[in-house]
């Protein structure tokens, strides 16, 4: 498995005594695959932080502003066009970033080129929009679900679809970081292990409201789930069976947008639509701090809500964006906020750079993509094209490319250069 980078050991430094849990950030047990998903057919699954100053930091928050339409430029490499509708999804082949897979409310996915948009296959055969997309670990299969429930996963060296599956209502798919084990959550709460291409699966059982959001710890033996009515699960995948569950006064009050595992398999960083973020340790369910994203800025849009979160794997800092176009960068042991950065329109996706720098690529509804410092809380490079809202974000694990999709119906490949980051 690869982690998106190297831990320094950044949370030794807490000062609540809660924190002595998430001290050792090098912890992390060795890499899992599943390799044994048993005998199983359909009878048998298994089956408060510190906000204080929060107004007059956001005062000092540095801005940029945006350019008008008619002299925005288009600083992508390439456009990826043959979507006829707005593109919902988009993801990079992990191992040399040549391709990309993007799915869109046109019922399609396609996986192509990144230098030139060349075609290498059409995921076809969707009955509804496609809105989840992903290449597995090694690249050699991609897997396209559209909102109707039906997944289908292709091998891209022969352009075969190798197996598909319909369930309740797609939310959510991940793969497994090692492991051909594709993860699904569903409008029903449930969440399905399929191992691809054999369909052996099992299932972690909701609890009576829809899954919103997964992903796979680094040690890949465990999951963690957010639901619609703010609770989130840490899930065994071997048992099928919740470790722990954050509920109530340890919950979010809202749905959960948004989360992140840190590769030291404790962390856990969660944000929902109640404009807060939770920071979560996933070995004895106690909630380490709560972020607030700041109010409602009428003059961007009318929700606070958190849609992306982030923990930077190289220092104990947390990143959190929300629809008020506020970045806010945390520092995790102390729960102060370092810097609050103010965008001109919401936030939908960010990331920590992948190669390491301690640098927040961001991407928000007014179509631009910006680079952001984490130890200055400056604005390093932005790169606009966009006509319409980005929706999807996808970084090389490099972090020299970038590609978007968009409710333009585009998708854009940005190349970033060394002295931008």
């Amino acid at each position: 498995m690869d982690p998106d980078g190297d831990s320094d050991g950044g949370f030794e430094d807490a000062a609540a005594e809660d924190m002595a849990e998430v001290v050792d950030l090098n912890e992390a047990d060795g890499e899992y695959v599943i390799d044994d998903m048993g005998d199983m057919d359909s009878e048998g699954f298994d089956g408060d932080g510190d906000e204080e100053g929060d107004d007059e930091n956001e005062d000092e928050a540095e801005g940029m502003d945006a350019p008008a339409e008619d002299e925005l430029e288009d600083d992508a490499d390439f456009v990826y066009d043959k979507h006829t509708a707005s593109v919902f999804c988009c993801d990079l082949e992990p191992t040399k970033g040549a391709l990309a897979v993007t799915g869109s409310e046109d019922d399609k996915a396609y996986v192509w080129k990144i230098g030139d948009g060349q075609p290498v296959l059409e995921c076809s055969g969707h009955k509804d929009s496609v809105a989840c997309v992903g290449f597995s670990h090694d690249g050699s299969l991609v897997v396209s679900g559209d909102m109707s429930g039906l997944i289908k996963v292709w091998k891209v060296d022969t352009q075969e679809e190798i197996w598909s599956f319909e369930c309740s209502d797609l939310e959510w798919l991940t793969w497994h970081h090692s492991s051909h084990v594709l993860f699904g959550g569903t409008s029903e709460g449930q969440i399905w292990m399929w191992k691809v291409p054999s369909g052996d699966c099992k299932t972690l059982q909701g609890h009576g409201c829809q899954t919103t959001c997964g992903k796979i710890f680094a040690d890949g033996k465990r999951c963690c789930a957010g639901y619609e009515d703010g609770t989130v699960k840490i899930w065994d995948l071997k048992e099928t069976t919740a470790l722990h569950t954050f509920k109530g006064n340890t919950g979010h009050s809202s749905g959960v947008t948004s989360l992140d595992c840190h590769s030291n398999n404790i962390v856990v960083l969660t944000g929902s639509v109640d404009g807060t973020a939770k920071v979560l340790n996933s070995n004895n369910a106690k909630v380490l701090a709560t972020f607030s994203a700041g109010n409602v800025k009428p003059e961007i849009g009318d929700s606070n809500s958190v849609e992306a979160v982030g923990l930077c794997q190289s220092q104990s800092l947390a990143a959190v964006g929300s629809l008020n176009g506020i970045l806010g960068v945390w520092d995790i042991p102390t729960q102060k906020r370092r810097h609050c950065c103010q965008l001109e329109a919401g936030i939908v996706r960010l990331r920590w750079d992948p190669s390491g720098t301690p640098t927040i690529f961001t991407a928000g509804l007014d179509g631009r993509v910006c680079l952001w410092d984490a130890r200055s809380g400056e604005s390093v490079a932005s790169w606009t094209g966009h006509r319409g809202e980005i929706l999807d974000m996808a970084i090389s694990n490099d972090g020299n490319t970038i590609v978007t999709a968009s409710g333009d119906t585009s998708c854009r490949v940005f190349s970033l250069q060394r002295p931008e980051r």
